[in-house]
């Protein structure tokens, strides 16, 4: 007898465990006899050989577990040997997160996590946002002191006490066989034992400095950041650390492998900048591995930021979140960032730079990297420059080389005003995602958005909550969407939902309901149809250029009608046949995609396929052939006499490979309905593309040669014209605020940035003009005015 084992749980002083070296270990507990020692406490554990029929089960889990429970007079939960056998066996599942039994009481528990002290099964522990009591506490120490298979374990806001680093400490330094190389005790009331503990925690580090790749601590851990380890992921988020102290550290040991730094919602000493910036700037200079950096809610001096974006130019892409900029922020933002090319993902939300954003917004425009964006809580300024900063976001989006595809403006509470950004969503080609809840756009906003989505051909994810909808603009979006057959993410609005609910029911479920259908349709493989593609690609019906065109057109038709018979007849010639072209420009579009939809009917992909079918359906044949008579081969080998007994039958064993075969109409709808879709999907995007190029371009042209004079800035389609404000915003939204008549209103520029230069110019056809405000109420007057003399009524 060899190989015994204790363990220790909650009136268990020690239990044993031997068996026969001739049993293989990997068998699972068949029986277990208990007997008596002398001691009054001690149980020893005597194996007896069984048929391995808990061999595939998770270690035997079950098996110990049962022991445990019968041994501190526990009532076993069949419960808990189910879900362990049948859901964690059958998902292969080596993560045991104890939040799958939290309905049970704490001594339950207990005896859970004492039962994986020996167990090889599962490699993980979990637990989070459940509280433990101090019974568990105890059986996690002694299970990572004894466990030779637990890799990682999460105890995040458990209500573990101060004293559990000194514990943890003390279990890892007994178990020199340990390979965890995860942990995670975030959000715990640790308090500063940390610091009073710093051999303890080095203790914990020794045992994985190996193989650490996660570690998110609550406490300083200067000495191991310090020394060479192969840390990749370090977090240490709302730590009250001392920012200063810290990039010494990871200078010395985690500037080889570090590739995720958190050091948000911590301090920076003002004090010792000068002293800090060397370190600084060289961690940054020599941590090449890194892609993602959150320096959020933390007061950087201007200083470390402009220190901190000169090395930023040696990382290829990186996620950067930064936070408590201000003015001076703003300032070093405008100064260096157009110099950094490598910023995939910039977070500057809630940094307080409000009219900072007028020399912000152009700085990020020159990013070719910039893919995703987040700037929300930073709009609190008036309306005035609240449009000003919104008119130069707007411009920013509908830049031809933007490569946003993520915007986030969440809790900004940009009100009516943040529709002239909604507006704009409907011409815009870049974005993929945005986020526009909690500003409280009212109905108008949902209105507005629905616009937008009937027209948007590129937003496969909208983020809207808090922002005041009630059913009937949920009505909106969901008219909107039976149009839409792009969007496919849009979460649920539970704080409107809740509003919308109370006041119209039905109304609201029946518009949710319209939502989610069409979401889920959009999800599916079957896309909408080439003429819904084509009138949603176009976009030349309302776009400035073909109004220019008509213009044209008209002056040159005025011309040639009044020098006909006076001017020479090859201008005039010449001049009809550029008519002609204008008018067949206008064809041009559908043409186009009329010509390439023929051309694709039967072209070479949809050959390829047919052809790849066939050749699939072969392979699968023979795949399946040679699967099917290895397994029969394995049946002779461990099942002789059966086997033979079956050869006999009829149909006989060996001739199974015969009669299986997969359908071939399996495998030709795998690729003419699903694959073929995907890759037809593809080709008209860059089919429409091209079209859309060819058109502007002779367009372009024809308004060039007609019109020398006039400078026209070259079209694509990612400019097309954006939609008018609304009416209601522009007379009526906030009148008191309305700016000057020397001064253009808002919606002005944001027309003429989507348009051509020049277009001002054209003639007006002589209607008369009238001024914004001439709808608005006069106001009463006081006093009746005195007649005025004749003579002054003509000065």
């Amino acid at each position: 007898m060899s190989n015994g084992f204790y363990v220790n749980a909650p009136g268990i002083s020690e239990i044993s465990n031997s068996f026969d070296d001739t049993i293989p270990s990997s068998i699972g507990i068949g029986k277990i006899l208990f007997e008596r020692g002398s001691c009054s406490h001690h149980l020893k554990f005597s194996f007896c050989y069984f048929p391995p029929l808990s061999v595939s089960l998770p270690g035997g889990f079950s098996e110990t577990y049962a022991a445990l429970c019968d041994y501190n007079g526990i009532s076993c939960k069949e419960e808990v040997q189910w879900d362990v056998d049948t859901i964690y066996h059958s998902q292969d599942n080596r993560e045991f997160n104890l939040q799958d039994f939290s309905h049970l009481e704490s001594r339950d528990l207990a005896v859970i996590v004492a039962s994986m002290a020996y167990n090889t099964w599962f490699t993980k522990l979990y637990c989070k946002d459940l509280r433990i009591g101090s019974e568990v506490a105890e059986q996690v120490l002694h299970t990572v002191s004894k466990s030779s298979s637990l890799e990682e374990l999460t105890l995040e806001n458990a209500g573990l006490k101060s004293d559990f680093p000194q514990k943890m400490s003390t279990a890892l330094s007994e178990n020199p066989g340990s390979v965890i190389h995860s942990l995670n005790l975030a959000h715990n009331s640790l308090d500063n034992q940390g610091v009073k503990l710093k051999p303890h925690l080095l203790i914990i580090m020794k045992s994985f400095y190996a193989s650490c790749s996660v570690l998110s601590w609550i406490a300083y851990l200067y000495l191991f950041l310090s020394q060479p380890n192969c840390l990749v992921h370090l977090d240490l988020s709302g730590t009250d650390c001392c920012v200063d102290s810290l990039f010494g550290a990871l200078l010395r040991g985690c500037c080889a492998d570090l590739a995720f730094l958190n050091l948000s919602k911590n301090s920076f000493s003002h004090r010792k900048v000068k002293d800090t910036l060397p370190l600084f700037r060289q961690f940054f200079c020599s941590a090449f591995s890194l892609n993602h950096v959150s320096l959020s809610a933390m007061k950087l001096p201007p200083d470390v930021l402009r220190y901190y974006s000169v090395p930023l130019s040696l990382f290829s892409l990186l996620f950067l979140s930064l936070s408590q900029l201000r003015s001076a922020g703003a300032a070093v933002i405008q100064e260096l960032f157009p110099r950094v090319s490598c910023i995939a993902t910039l977070d500057i939300s809630d940094n307080g730079l409000d009219a900072d954003l007028l020399t912000v917004l152009p700085a990020l425009s020159r990013h070719p990297s910039l893919k995703h964006l987040h700037l929300g809580k930073n709009f609190n300024i008036k309306n005035r420059l609240l449009d000003e900063v919104l008119q130069k976001l707007v411009q920013l989006i509908q830049e031809e080389d933007c490569a946003l595809q993520t915007l986030s403006l969440t809790d900004s509470r940009l009100r009516s005003r943040g529709t002239v950004l909604v507006n704009a969503l409907g011409s815009n080609t870049c974005l993929r995602k945005v986020d526009l809840s909690g500003n409280s756009m009212d109905d108008i906003g949902a209105k507005m958005l629905s616009k937008a989505l009937q027209i948007n051909t590129t937003l496969r994810s909208v983020t809207w909550d808090r922002n005041n909808t009630s059913a009937t603009g949920f009505l909106d979006v969901a008219r909107a969407l039976e149009h839409n057959f792009i969007l496919q993410y849009m979460p649920l609005p539970f704080s409107d939902i809740s509003q919308a609910y109370r006041s119209a029911p039905e109304r609201t479920e029946q518009a949710l309901t319209k939502i989610q259908r069409a979401l889920v349709r959009n999800n599916q493989t079957q896309r909408f149809s080439q003429r819904q593609a084509l009138r949603l690609h176009q976009g030349l019906v309302t776009s400035t250029a073909e109004q220019v065109m008509e213009r044209l057109c008209v002056r040159v038709q005025q011309q040639v009608c009044v020098l006909r018979g006076v001017g020479e007849m090859e201008e005039i010639q010449a001049a009809k046949q550029v008519l002609k072209e204008a008018r067949n420009s206008r064809a041009l579009y559908p043409s186009l995609c009329e010509l390439a939809h023929v051309l694709s009917v039967d072209g070479p992909v949809r050959q390829r396929l047919d052809s790849l079918a066939g050749e699939l359906a072969k392979a699968a044949d023979k795949e399946l052939q040679v699967i099917v008579d290895s397994m029969v081969s394995l049946c002779h080998e461990l099942c002789p006499i059966s086997s033979t007994a079956a050869e006999r039958l009829s149909p006989s064993l060996s001739s199974v490979s015969e009669r299986v075969s997969i359908p071939r109409s399996s495998i030709r709808t795998a690729l003419m309905e699903r694959a073929a879709q995907d890759i037809h999907r593809a080709l008209e995007e860059v089919k429409l593309s091209v079209v859309s190029y060819l058109t502007n371009t002779i367009v372009d042209q024809f308004c060039r040669s007609s019109t020398p004079r006039t400078t026209i800035k070259k079209r694509s389609s990612r400019t097309r014209r954006i939609r008018p404000v609304s009416s209601r915003l522009s007379l009526c939204d906030d009148s008191s605020s309305s700016p000057p008549p020397s001064v253009p209103s808002y919606s002005s520029p944001l027309s003429r940035s989507a348009s051509w230069e020049g277009l001002s110019e054209l003639p007006t056809h002589g209607l008369p003009l009238h001024h914004v405000t001439r709808v608005r109420p006069r106001p009463p007057r006081k006093h009746k005015g005195a007649h005025m003399p004749t003579e002054m009524v003509g000065k």
